[in-house]
């Protein structure tokens, strides 16, 4: 009778557990539908200034390299290396005495012939010389005085001075050692340091394309700022003073298929030196119908083309290919394939399909105050066709 009972309730539970599994069941079934939600910014025109980088080094602005003018043995150096000399000090002395001796010979040379020549004059008043000689004795006298001189030129030759102000570099003599006049090999270099050049490359190819935004109108000159350029050092580091962009070459190296800009760089503190890899960031206009996506909105296909998931006005997903110019900032600038006003999706996109509808809520990021925050302040990455 017990054995009974207890198969009667496991009958009854067991019963009991597949009605409520088929209740459950039933109530999924006949729900609506869940609407994915999706995050969107969106599109407005903004106005930006565009800008481009370009890399290069930096050159001093003076340079001089010291070299003999006459042949000696060096007698002293009277600089410290890398110091700052003024244009005229004296940086080597040579030993004079050949010179001292060739200047003292041309002008004992010198001083007969004066009295030859006086004495001559008297004669020829008494008809006792001929003209000829006379005026023979004036030509030696003459030549005299120009050996006089090319021995005084020698003689300070022997003291090397500085031809400019600037900082000298490490000496490549001693005293002791035996210089030449015009030898390839220099003294020392002078260099001046402030204000200093950066010369950077710049390609025909992004020229032209600047050139025919101008002409369309895309991109307007920035005429206050439009020489104003920024630096960045090789460990990244941003140079706290602004460059100007001084002039572009007219000439386009063949090897390279580009032209040089050279920019003009305060460099009171002497932090930029000769040599160094630089980043510039030099403005290019300002574009006043920019239209900006967030970099993370981006996705791209099989190919590489970028493309957006876009909400239409019937809430409905759809996709859309771009073509990108720059990033400006954490965005892209787009050249084509969006619309002002437009909806795009940044935040969700595993959620959807195009054709899905979507619930469609704000972007946390999409801020007036931060879109208005990248005039004037973008730093461009690469340019991307």
């Amino acid at each position: 009778m017990k054995n009974n009972n207890r198969a009667g309730l496991m009958t009854a539970a067991s019963v009991l557990a597949v009605g409520l599994i088929l209740g459950g069941c039933g109530q999924k079934s006949t729900g609506p539908p869940l609407v994915p939600e999706v995050a969107v910014v969106t599109i407005k025109l903004k106005q930006v200034v565009t800008t481009t980088e370009l890399s290069g080094r930096t050159s001093a602005n003076l340079m001089a390299e010291v070299r003999p003018q006459v042949n000696g043995i060096i007698q002293k150096c009277l600089f410290t290396e890398g110091s700052i000399v003024q244009a005229g000090q004296e940086l080597f002395q040579i030993d004079p005495s050949l010179y001292q001796a060739a200047l003292a010979r041309v002008e004992a040379n010198f001083a007969a012939l004066q009295l030859k020549v006086n004495r001559m004059r008297e004669l020829l008043a008494d008809k006792a010389v001929s003209q000829q000689e006379y005026d023979d004795a004036t030509a030696a006298l003459k030549q005299t005085q120009a050996e006089i001189q090319t021995a005084r030129i020698n003689l300070g030759y022997t003291t090397i001075t500085a031809p400019i102000s600037g900082r000298i570099g490490k000496s490549s003599v001693t005293a002791g050692a035996l210089v030449t006049a015009q030898q390839p090999v220099a003294l020392a270099t002078i260099q001046k340091l402030d204000p200093m050049y950066v010369d950077v490359p710049q390609s025909t190819i992004e020229l032209l394309q600047l050139q025919h935004r101008l002409q369309e109108g895309r991109l307007a000159q920035n005429v206050k700022n439009q020489k104003k350029v920024r630096l960045f050092l090789e460990d990244g580091t941003a140079y706290p003073l602004t460059g100007t962009l001084q002039f572009r070459d007219v000439t386009v190296d063949p090897s390279t298929g580009s032209v040089i800009l050279r920019i003009v760089f305060p460099n009171p503190k002497g932090i930029l030196l000769p040599g160094m890899f630089v980043r510039t960031i030099v403005q290019e206009g300002i574009n006043k119908r920019a239209l900006l996506v967030p970099q993370q909105a981006i996705s791209r296909d099989p190919k590489g083309n970028p493309l957006v998931w876009i909400v239409d006005e019937k809430g409905k997903v759809q996709l859309r290919t771009l073509t990108l110019d720059r990033t400006i900032g954490d965005a892209w600038l787009v050249s084509a394939g969006l619309e002002p006003g437009e909806q795009v999706i940044v935040e969700g996109l595993q959620k959807v399909k195009p054709g899905v509808s979507v619930k469609v809520v704000p972007f946390e990021g999409d801020e007036e105050k931060k879109s208005e925050g990248l005039k004037g302040k973008n730093r461009p990455s690469a340019k991307v066709n």
